[in-house]
Order: C-alpha cells, then sequence, then structure tokens
C-alpha cells in the first residue's frame, strides 16, 4: 500500500490542513486579541508547526515514491525562496517566539 492510500495518513493530512486554515482565518484578528487570546493563538499554532514537522518527517522517512515526490516537491518551492524546510521550521519557531516576547512586555 501506498503513503497515500493510507487512510490514516489522508485523515491526518486532512485534518491537519483545516486545523492550519481555521487558525490562519483566525489570526487575521490577532490584533484584537487580549493577552491570554494571544497566548492562547501562539500555543496553538506551536502545536500545528509541531504536527507538520512530524507529518513531514514521515514523508521523509517513508520509502514511498509519492511520499519522496511531495518531499522534493516542497523542497523544490522552498527552494525558489532560497530556503530548505528546515529553515521554514526554524523561521516560524522565530516568529512565534517573538510573538511571546510582545505579548510578555
Amino acid at each position: 500500500m501506498g503513503f497515500f492510500d493510507s487512510e490514516i495518513v489522508q485523515q491526518e493530512a486532512m485534518q491537519l490542513f483545516r486545523d492550519y486554515q481555521s487558525l490562519m482565518q483566525l489570526g487575521s484578528n490577532y490584533g484584537k486579541f487580549d493577552r491570554e487570546g494571544k497566548k492562547l493563538y501562539i500555543q496553538q499554532m506551536e502545536d500545528i508547526m509541531e504536527r507538520y514537522r512530524i507529518f513531514m518527517k514521515r514523508f521523509e522517512l517513508s520509502e514511498d515514491f509519492m511520499a519522496q515526490m511531495t518531499v522534493e516537491q516542497l523542497k523544490t518551492q522552498l527552494g525558489q525562496f532560497g530556503m530548505t524546510p528546515q529553515q521554514m521550521f526554524e523561521q516560524m519557531h522565530q516568529t512565534l517566539e517573538r510573538m511571546k516576547a510582545e505579548i510578555r512586555e
């Protein structure tokens, strides 16, 4: 069975995408959140980034051709911006750390 044929993988991918989309929509109002709302939003973003990192690691470790192609496509797309997947995750982490620092002030 291929990586993408797994119902579990499909469900997880859809849930991750839905959760991310919901947070992005919610984030458009980030400036209106109170301090506790901002903390909660940042925590949820950290959780999604960790889920995404794990999901991508599964792709990398899989021997499935389509999973490997997905990893290569991501690398190519990020490469157009002069970035690697690791740099993307580091940049997201730095952004969330800056957001945390702003609400501590």
